[in-house]
């Protein structure tokens, strides 16, 4: 009761038995929540809603919601596939185990915070099916609050930091952002999905670098989109009345999994140049703040804890250093096409000042 056939409106696994078999999904929508009983309903409407002649599975891991969204979704979307975890795993684990029970030939991780637009599906199938190529895609995203458009993607700086991509004519970019991202389920299954010890953030990062490097495109497909609530279901994220805003938690996992991505993907040369670069701002940025806010909480639980998890995780990091390193297809100069010199930080600090940090 999970494959539905969005032209009739109706179950395409509860149609009257008729010799054919149960229909194979076209595209798995996955969609990781927790405690989104006040987001996910928006979610699912826009899903239902698509405007699409192929069929479509929906699938929602519930991360051990303590907010109801589990008995909410049983209760009220009985036709769509619910995972209910018994404890917290985080976003990569979740998508990793919808992946497993997808029955798609593409996959979309959706966030429960972000909404398609009605021709979403269309359009990314469409383009998946004319570059006829393994490739990860996504959309324009608009802001939920106001409409206003966000990014067509996002390119990268050398540090990792994404930044929105504005041009709609420039269609290869760094990173689609894990709120809506496309991806055909046999490059999935290739990559292997997402290192489950990332836990949350920068997951996206890592599988967008991964493909680039394997020479899968990154792309985005300039029409229909996807509205966000950025921040909502993991807080910060975005600038408001001018001013950045994040919390210690997303910080320091963010900075957690961007190092851990640039040690797995980064070519020797460009990890040699960078790395210490990156340590040593790191810990100057944790300085800088401390002494800005006053707030050795910040130090303590953001920059503090950095080297500690890279010591204790380094076996698996030196294990998917060496699998993906050794399926590298492009060069330093293609990988690094859709990256930028400036770092964005600072471009983000003259622009709103010092980030406000929760």
């Amino acid at each position: 009761m999970d494959v539905f056939d969005f032209t009739r409106g109706r179950d395409l696994e509860n149609v009257a038995m008729d010799q054919k078999p149960p229909l194979k999904a076209t595209c798995s929508v996955c969609v990781a929540n927790y405690n989104g009983i006040g987001l996910i309903e928006e979610c699912l409407a826009s899903i239902r809603s698509q405007n699409v002649d192929f069929p479509v599975e929906i699938i929602v891991h519930d991360d051990a919601s303590d907010d109801g969204s589990a008995e909410y979704l049983r209760t009220s979307y009985p036709d769509i596939q619910l995972i209910e975890s018994k404890e917290n795993v985080g976003f990569c684990v979740a998508n990793n185990r919808m992946a497993r029970r997808a029955r798609g030939e593409f996959l979309l991780l959706l966030n429960n915070d972000a909404a398609l637009l009605p021709d979403a599906l269309v359009s990314l199938r469409r383009e998946a099916l004319r570059i006829d190529r393994p490739a990860i895609l996504t959309l324009p995203q608009y802001d939920s609050d106001n409409g206003n458009l966000l990014d067509f993607g996002s390119l990268l700086d050398l540090f990792l930091n994404p930044l929105p991509n504005l041009n709609p004519k420039r269609e290869d970019i760094g990173m689609a952002m894990g709120a809506c991202l496309w991806i055909p389920k046999v490059l999935w299954d290739e990559i292997g999905g997402f290192p489950p010890w990332f836990a949350s953030i920068g997951e996206d990062l890592y599988l967008c670098c991964r493909s680039r490097l394997a020479g899968h495109p990154v792309r985005v497909v300039a029409h229909s989109g996807y509205r966000h609530r950025v921040g909502a279901s993991f807080g910060g994220g975005k600038a408001t009345g001018g001013r950045l805003s994040t919390t210690r938690r997303r910080r320091a996992l963010s900075e957690r999994n961007k190092t851990f991505v640039m040690l797995i993907c980064y070519p020797w040369p460009l990890l040699a140049v960078l790395l210490p670069l990156h340590m040593l701002f790191l810990h100057l940025e944790g300085i800088l703040l401390v002494l800005v806010k006053r707030d050795t909480a910040i130090w303590q639980e953001i920059y503090s804890p950095l080297v500690p998890a890279l010591w204790r995780t380094r076996r698996e990091v030196r294990q998917l250093r060496a699998e993906v390193q050794r399926t590298r297809a492009v060069g330093l100069r293609g990988f690094l096409e859709p990256f930028r010199w400036l770092p964005w930080k600072l471009t983000m600090l003259f622009r709103h000042g010092v980030p406000d940090v929760r």
